[in-house]
């Protein structure tokens, strides 16, 4: 698979990864040090389980940098939030999957 390269549109809200000329993005929204993951969208050509999970991994650790919180409302990103217990430290205190 080819490298990811992650985009941040904060005038979108959402983040970007071109693949084969098809944009995916998760959408999401920023209150304090939180950022809430609310929509993935992968166009069907490009749609792949692996390239969905590793541009989750892709957001989920540029959060971490930023030294931020993630709270996924979107089913698909908390369900791998939940089977990948090495991301739940970037939850806030309190939430659990």
């Amino acid at each position: 698979m080819q490298e990811l390269n992650l985009v941040n549109n904060e005038f979108l809200r959402q983040f970007e990864v071109q693949v084969n000329n098809e944009l995916a993005r998760i959408e999401y929204s920023e209150q304090e040090r939180k950022i809430f993951l609310t929509k993935i969208s992968i166009p069907d050509s490009i749609q792949d389980k692996k390239l969905e999970e590793a541009f989750i991994v892709k957001v989920l650790e540029f959060i971490g940098k930023k030294n931020m919180r993630v709270v996924p409302t979107s089913p698909k990103i908390a369900g791998f939030v939940r089977r990948n217990r090495r991301y739940k430290e970037l939850l806030p205190v309190g939430i659990k999957l």
